[in-house]
C-alpha cells in the first residue's frame, strides 16, 4: 500500500467534517477529506436544504390558496412537482457548487470512496492509506426504520419522500419529531390528507411541552390529524395502498406511509470496531472536547449522541480544528445550540425546556406571551406564542435560561433568543433594548418587557 501522511484526515464530507476541513486549512494543517458520496453530506443534499425548499413552496401554496383573504385574487390550480423538484434541485446544486469551490480554494484533498479506518490515526481508500498526526470521524447517520418494517414501494424514509414525483392524496407520517412534522406540514400544504402517528404523547416530543400544545392546535386548524401515544403494530402494502395498524386502534389505510422515527449513526462498516473506537448505542463515545478513546481522534456530528443538527456539526467541526490547532477553544454548551423546526407555524427554541430548568435551577419564573398581541403577526396571519423561562423566584434578576417560540418565521427570532440565552441576561437588561416596529421580533422584546414586570400590552 501506498500512504500519504498529512496533520488531519477527516473522514466524512458532511456539515461536522466540511466545517473542520475549512478551518483547519484556514490555520495552515493540511487536510484529507473522504467522502464516499457528495461533499455536503445528508443536510445539503438530503435534509436542511431540499426539505427547506419544499417547505417555501409549500409556503407559496398556501400564500396563493388563502390570497382572497387578504384582497389578492389567487388560486392553486395544482401541484407541479416536477417544477418543485427542479426548484429544490436548483438551489442544492447552487450551494454545492459553492461548497467545491471554497474546498478546493483553501488546497483541501479531497477523496471520493468509502473510507474505513485503521487505528491508530489513518484512513484507508481503495487501498490507498492516508495517515493524519489527527482524525476526525464525522460519518453523519441514515434515516432509521423499525423492526420488521422494510421500506419499499408505498413505504418510505425522508431519503425517498424528497423525490416524489406526485402528491399522495392520502399520508401516514410515522414519528411526530422534526423530520415527520416537517412533511406532514408540505403534504398538507400541496393538498394531500395527512395523519401523524406519535408514539410518546406529544408532537415534537423533545421541545417544551408548550411548544407541543401550540403546534397540535395548529395542525388541528389545518386539518393534520395527530395520534399522539399511539403505538406502531404493522403495515401492509397492496396494490394501490398501505395499511397502518397501531395497537389497540383502527387501522389507517393511506396512499404512502413515511416512516420518520430519527436517524441512527453511521458508525458500523467503517472499522471503528475493528481499531477499539469505543461506542454506546451506535453512538461514538466522546468526552467534552470531542475526544475519543484514542489518542488523536475525534467525532463530530450526527456520531456523537446529542441534538442532530447540521449547525450544532459545523460548530463542533470548528472547535475541533482549532482544538487541535491549540487554540483552546471554550467548550460547546449544546443547551445553548438554538432548535428551529420549519414545520407551519415554526417551532424555535433555545435553553432548557421548563421541565429541564426546574431540574437545574428549582425554583423559576415563566412568562407566556401571545403574539396576538404583535402587530406583524397579525399582518402574517399567524398566530402563536413565546414562552420565557427565568432561572429564579419571582422578582429576582435571575438570568433567561430558555426561550419557546411557535408561530409562522419564528425561526428568524431564535438568533436574538440565543444571544439572551447565552451571555445569561435578565429579563431587565433585555428590556432595555429597542426592536423595530412593527416586526415580529417586537414580540421578543414585549415578552421580555412583561418578565421585568412592566408590560406594555395584555399577556396570557
Amino acid at each position: 500500500m501506498t500512504g500519504t501522511s498529512v496533520d488531519l484526515v477527516i473522514l466524512g464530507g458532511g456539515s461536522g467534517g466540511y466545517a473542520c476541513a475549512l478551518r483547519a486549512a484556514e490555520l495552515g494543517m493540511s487536510v484529507v477529506l473522504v467522502e464516499k458520496d457528495k461533499l455536503g453530506g445528508t443536510c445539503l443534499h438530503r435534509g436542511c436544504i431540499p426539505t427547506k425548499a419544499l417547505l417555501h413552496a409549500a409556503e407559496v401554496a398556501d400564500a396563493a390558496r388563502d390570497g382572497d383573504r387578504i384582497g389578492v385574487l389567487s388560486a392553486v390550480s395544482g401541484i407541479d412537482m416536477a417544477g418543485v423538484n427542479a426548484y429544490k434541485d436548483g438551489v442544492v446544486g447552487k450551494l454545492y457548487k459553492g461548497l467545491q469551490g471554497l474546498v478546493s480554494a483553501r488546497d483541501i484533498e479531497v477523496v471520493t470512496g468509502t473510507g474505513t479506518f485503521v487505528a491508530p490515526t489513518a484512513v484507508e481508500v481503495d487501498g490507498e492509506r492516508y495517515v493524519g498526526a489527527n482524525v476526525v470521524l464525522a460519518t453523519g447517520s441514515s434515516a432509521r426504520s423499525l423492526p420488521d418494517l422494510e421500506i419499499g414501494g408505498r413505504i418510505v424514509t425522508s431519503d425517498q419522500a424528497l423525490t416524489l414525483d406526485e402528491v399522495p392524496d392520502r399520508v401516514v407520517v410515522l414519528g411526530g419529531g422534526v423530520i415527520g412534522v416537517e412533511f406532514a406540514s408540505v403534504w398538507r400544504s400541496f393538498g394531500a390528507e395527512v395523519t401523524v402517528v406519535e408514539a410518546l404523547p406529544r408532537l415534537v416530543p423533545n421541545e417544551d411541552e408548550f411548544a407541543s400544545k401550540q403546534l397540535e392546535r395548529a395542525f388541528r386548524r389545518r386539518k393534520i390529524k395527530s395520534r399522539t401515544g399511539a403505538t406502531f403494530a404493522g403495515a401492509k402494502q397492496t396494490g394501490d395502498a398501505v395499511t397502518v395498524s397501531l395497537e389497540g386502534g383502527a387501522d389507517v389505510e393511506a396512499d404512502l406511509l413515511l416512516v420518520a422515527v430519527g436517524r441512527s449513526p453511521n458508525s458500523t462498516g467503517n472499522g471503528f470496531a475493528d481499531a477499539g473506537l469505543a461506542t454506546d448505542r451506535g453512538f461514538v463515545r466522546v468526552d467534552e472536547r470531542l475526544r475519543t478513546n484514542l489518542a488523536g481522534v475525534h467525532a463530530v456530528g450526527d456520531l456523537v449522541e446529542g441534538p442532530q443538527l447540521a449547525h450544532r456539526g459545523f460548530a463542533q467541526g470548528i472547535f475541533v480544528a482549532e482544538d487541535i490547532a491549540g487554540l483552546n477553544p471554550p467548550v460547546i454548551d449544546e443547551a445553548g445550540i438554538p432548535r428551529v423546526t420549519y414545520c407551519e407555524p415554526e417551532v424555535a427554541s433555545v435553553g432548557l425546556t421548563e421541565t429541564q430548568a426546574r431540574e437545574r435551577h428549582g425554583e423559576i419564573q415563566t412568562l407566556t406571551y401571545d403574539l396576538g398581541g404583535n402587530g406583524k403577526s397579525q399582518i402574517l396571519r399567524t398566530s402563536g406564542a413565546i414562552k420565557l423561562i427565568k432561572a429564579g423566584a419571582p422578582g429576582t434578576e435571575g438570568p433567561v435560561v430558555g426561550v419557546h417560540m411557535v408561530g409562522a418565521r419564528v425561526g428568524e427570532l431564535v438568533g436574538e433568543a440565543e444571544l439572551i440565552v447565552n451571555w445569561t441576561a435578565t429579563a431587565g437588561e433585555v428590556a432595555q433594548f429597542i426592536h423595530a416596529h412593527p416586526t415580529q421580533n417586537e414580540a421578543l422584546g414585549e415578552a421580555h418587557l412583561a418578565l421585568a414586570g412592566k408590560p406594555l400590552h395584555a399577556h396570557a
